[in-house]
C-alpha cells in the first residue's frame, strides 16, 4: 500500500471519532451513559476482530471506521461516568486516576506492540483487544453506574450539523494541508457554514447539543480556551518529536520509542497526585502552575 493510502488506517478511525463525539454525548444525556458505553465497548471489540480478519486495505479501513464508532461511544461517556461514579468531594481524584490509566497505556502501547510484532504478525495487534474487551464488558455491565437520561427527544438536525461541521473541517483541512486542493478548502468552508447554522439553531434550543450559553461564564470560557491551546500544543510537539529525533538527531526507531516514553509516564505519575490536590486546593492554581511548567 502507498503511504497516501495507508494513512487512512489512522485517519478513518480518528475522523469517525471526531464526527460522532458530540452527537453521542448528547444521546448519552438522553438515554443514559451506560446505554452508550456498554454497546460502544462491544462495537470496539468486534471492530478489533474485523480489523484482524481484514485481507485488503479497503476492508481494514472499513473495519477501522466500525471500530471508531465504538471508540466514540466510549470516549464520549468516559468523563460523564467518572463524574457519576465518584462523589463531588473526590471528583479530582477520579479524573486523576482516569488520566493515569490513559497515560500509562500510551506509554506501554508502543513497547507492547513491538513485543507482539517480534513474535507474531500484525493482526495480533488488534486481536489482543478481544480478551480485554470481553473482560471490560463483563465488569462494566455489573459495576458501572446507570444514571437515567433526561428522556427528551433527540435533536437530530443539530447532531447532523455537528457531524458535518467536524467532519468537513477536519477532513478538508487535512486535504488542503497535504495536497493544497480546492476541494479541501471548499470542504472547510462547508464545515464553517454548518458550524454557523449549528450556532444559530442552538441559541434557540432549551436543551442544546452544545451549551453555548456557558461561554458567557468567564472562568468557563477561559478554561475551555486554555484546554484547546494546551492540547493543540501537546499534539504539535508529540507529532513533531519523532521526526526531530530520527531525521535531525539520527536516533533509531527503538531509541526514539524510548525517548518518547517519559512523556506519558510523567503524566501518569503527576495525574493522580494532581487529582488528589485538586480536591484540596484551588484547581485554577494547579492548572496555572501546570501550564507554566508545560510552557
Amino acid at each position: 500500500a502507498s503511504p497516501a493510502a495507508s494513512v487512512w488506517v489512522i485517519n478513518a478511525y480518528q475522523l469517525t471519532i471526531t464526527v460522532l463525539l458530540l452527537p453521542l454525548a448528547a444521546l448519552g444525556d438522553r438515554v443514559g451513559y451506560k446505554c452508550i458505553y456498554i454497546p460502544g465497548l462491544a462495537l470496539f471489540t468486534l471492530g478489533s476482530v474485523a480489523c484482524a480478519l481484514s485481507v485488503t486495505l479497503p476492508l481494514l479501513i472499513a473495519a477501522r471506521v466500525f471500530q471508531g464508532v465504538g471508540a466514540a461511544c466510549i470516549m464520549s461517556m468516559n468523563a460523564a461516568l467518572v463524574r457519576a461514579t465518584y462523589p463531588a468531594s473526590m471528583l479530582g481524584r477520579g479524573i486523576g486516576y482516569n488520566a493515569m490509566v490513559l497515560s500509562l497505556s500510551a506509554a506501554i502501547g508502543p513497547t507492547l506492540a513491538a513485543l507482539i510484532l517480534s513474535v507474531a504478525s500484525w493482526p495480533w495487534l488488534f486481536l489482543i483487544n478481544l480478551p480485554i474487551g470481553i473482560a471490560a464488558l463483563l465488569v462494566g455491565r455489573k459495576s458501572l453506574p446507570d444514571p437515567q437520561g433526561h428522556g427528551q427527544p433527540f435533536d437530530w438536525p443539530s447532531a447532523l450539523l455537528s457531524a458535518a461541521m467536524m467532519g468537513l473541517i477536519v477532513f478538508g483541512a487535512e486535504m488542503a494541508a497535504r495536497e493544497g486542493s480546492l476541494l479541501g478548502f471548499a470542504m472547510v468552508a462547508g464545515g464553517l457554514l454548518a458550524g454557523t447554522a449549528l450556532v444559530v439553531r442552538e441559541w434557540r434550543e432549551p436543551r442544546p447539543l452544545i451549551p453555548l450559553d456557558l461561554l458567557r461564564i468567564p472562568i468557563f470560557s477561559l478554561s475551555i480556551a486554555a484546554s484547546i491551546v494546551s492540547f493543540a500544543a501537546q499534539a504539535l510537539a508529540y507529532v513533531a518529536i519523532p521526526f526531530l529525533l530520527q531525521s535531525v538527531l539520527g536516533r533509531s526507531v527503538f531509541e526514539t520509542g524510548l525517548l518518547m516514553t517519559p512523556w506519558p509516564i510523567g503524566v501518569g505519575i503527576a495525574a493522580p497526585i494532581a487529582g488528589r490536590l485538586a480536591d484540596r486546593v484551588p484547581a485554577g492554581l494547579l492548572g496555572g502552575l501546570g501550564l507554566a511548567i508545560f510552557a
